[in-house]
């Protein structure tokens, strides 16, 4: 498949390489560096991590529109323009100003304990607090007007689809706070986190009248605060009955910070060539907006967010300019999405209130959780057998040299957590992809990226990219975007595999 003008470079990328600010241990390719130098440009600390509803978000939603317009795409946002803006509801826990202690002990936010604002929460709560084990059915039935304390988050497999949050409000608990144990092994709940704090379209999350406290605890605490708090973890981590015990009192001082803020999606459309299949437009995504400035690790408040996921909003970057607005047979939708690590606001907010017809959208090809850490050998592709999608991606893995695989980790539920599900569950087949590990190896660096710089300030540009693997998931991209917008035939649902 032929790819237009894939060497072409800005002059200020040329200029760059010139200069020497490109050389050293970087890519090799202009392709690639030229990548890297838009990767550069938007997860560099002056972008401060891009936060929903910041100014240093606009500042990057700018810079996208620039290179958008200057490759010739169309806008495709509101009223004729780049931006879709959507106003929030921005709740945050003033760290310096808040205190809460159980049991007497303080606990440190963000780093004890992590609070989940919302409009139903109290700024002032004291309540007996108590330990309930896995807090199922059992558990909870005389906890009226206390805090209680349950083991494991996300909420143990012994729970099955048993909604704890729902049934210790109905149950008249003051609050419930979730014991952080013990994670996903590939994806440890690792602490500090960034803020307390929730972020949600305005009207979304309204009060019900009923006041409920939600908090997550870091379990490396418990031992302060649990009777045996070591044997409790261990038994928790093994599946073992859980007995309740008495913690005391629960007492919480928030100042919450509520604001409106606004913050946009970019959309820029490439026409197709082909009027018979105008109305089949393909979405290529990736999200924007980062963590911003948050609780420091190591003296380094700015969540960069570069792999996460600046490179891959550079990566449609690169794909408009090797286009340099020259269609494929489908209409392409370049989305760039806001709010995706808040609750995937940006990508359900468009599918509630689309641009283009939605009816009109024929697939979506999602970039985010893409780590070129080790060579590309084998990926996974979320919706794989879900449409003929995946057929495409098959091909074209296949003739890149790339093998492709079913989600690996179903109990991560990554598909479900980035910008292609909403489309997905509006009745849009997509794909999102993972480079997957193969050896001891690639498991080693992919481990250490999520224990180490997943959601904190160390997903910089001091990450150690395998340069040739970005190479070949960039080119990879470039390919299968082309060959499902030239598709001759219709992307549709495999038989009983739509949502």
């Amino acid at each position: 498949m032929r790819l237009i003008g894939l060497m072409r470079l800005t002059g200020a990328i040329v200029a760059l390489a010139a200069a020497g600010l490109l050389a050293g241990a970087g890519p090799a390719d202009p392709d690639t560096r030229a990548w890297w130098a838009l990767t550069r440009e938007l997860s560099d600390d002056t972008m401060a991590g891009r936060d929903t509803g910041s100014a240093d978000y606009d500042r990057a939603a700018a810079l996208v529109v620039h290179h958008f317009a200057d490759a010739g795409l169309k806008p495709a946002g509101s009223d004729g323009g780049w931006l879709q803006t959507i106003a929030f509801d921005d709740l945050r826990v003033n760290e310096a100003q808040s205190r809460i202690t159980l049991g007497g002990t303080a606990l440190a936010l963000n780093r004890q304990i992590l609070v989940s604002p919302g409009a139903d929460t109290p700024p002032h709560l004291a309540a007996r607090a108590t330990f309930r084990g896995y807090c199922g059915a059992d558990a909870i039935a005389d906890v009226v007007g206390k805090v209680v304390v349950c083991y494991g988050r996300p909420a143990p497999a012994r729970l099955g689809k048993f909604d704890r949050a729902k049934a210790l409000r109905d149950a008249g608990a003051a609050g419930m706070v979730t014991i952080a144990a013990p994670g996903l092994a590939s994806e440890p709940i690792r602490w500090p986190f960034a803020y307390s704090r929730s972020v949600a379209p305005v009207g979304t999350n309204a009060a019900t009248g009923r006041p409920f406290w939600s908090g997550t605890l870091n379990p490396d605490v418990v031992p302060q605060l649990l009777a045996q708090g070591d044997a409790v973890l261990a038994k928790g981590a093994a599946g073992a009955d859980l007995p309740s015990q008495d913690l005391g009192e629960f007492v919480a001082d928030l100042t919450i910070d509520h604001r409106t803020t606004r913050s946009a999606n970019v959309l820029g459309l490439l026409p197709g060539t082909d009027p018979a299949l105008a109305n089949q437009i393909v979405v290529v995504a990736a999200h924007l907006d980062g963590y911003g400035r948050g609780e420091p690790v190591g003296g380094d408040a700015i969540y960069n967010g570069a792999l996460d996921d600046a490179a891959y909003v550079a990566l449609l970057e690169r794909l408009a300019a090797v286009r340099a607005g020259i269609g494929f047979a489908r209409p392409v939708l370049f989305a760039v999405f806001t709010g995706e690590e808040k609750g995937l606001w940006g990508s359900t907010w468009f599918v509630a209130h689309p641009t283009v017809p939605l009816a009109s959208i024929a697939a979506i090809l999602n970039l985010d959780q893409v780590r070129p850490l080790y060579p590309l050998k084998l990926m996974t592709v979320h919706g794989l057998r879900d449409s003929n999608l995946g057929d495409i991606v098959r091909q074209v893995a296949g003739a890149h040299g790339i093998a492709v695989q079913e989600d690996p980790e179903p109990e991560r539920n990554l598909l479900r957590r980035s910008d292609n599900w909403p489309f997905m569950r509006a009745g849009i087949p997509g794909a999102s992809f993972v480079l997957a590990t193969y050896d001891a190896r690639s498991q080693a660096r992919y481990d250490d990226w999520y224990e180490h710089r997943y959601h904190h300030p160390a997903d910089d540009l001091t990450t150690p990219v395998d340069w040739q693997a970005a190479r070949d998931f960039n080119r990879f991209f470039y390919t299968v975007t082309e060959a499902a917008a030239n598709s001759p035939v219709p992307i549709a649902w495999n038989p009983g595999r739509k949502p």
